[in-house]
């Protein structure tokens, strides 16, 4: 009998994957945003628009614009988050 992964965590892989396909192609799809998420450094990631809907969401937003304001060098929207704790909150979204 093989040994099973939580499906937490595959499921964590799964997004993590489609999160990041942008890593390849600076190309947001419509519909979606591109956010940097890390401490150090940072990983580009292209999310649904609809995340905007959700309160954890914007709790997280309005958190970064207090402490970080709205000058994002990067081109895009950062989050100087731990990039577990960014996938933390999409994958708990995405359900």
């Amino acid at each position: 009998m093989g040994f099973r992964l939580p499906r937490i965590v595959t499921s964590k892989q799964s997004l993590k994957r489609s999160l990041s396909f942008s890593e390849t192609s600076h190309v947001v799809p419509k519909g979606h945003f591109a956010i940097y998420a890390g401490e150090v450094e940072k990983k580009r990631f292209v999310v649904p628009i609809s995340f905007l809907n959700h309160s954890s969401f914007q709790t997280l937003l309005s958190q970064v614009e207090e402490e970080y304001g709205f000058d994002h060098p990067m081109g895009a929207l950062t989050i100087p988050c731990g990039e577990e704790a960014f996938l933390d909150l999409t994958c708990s979204l995405q359900s």
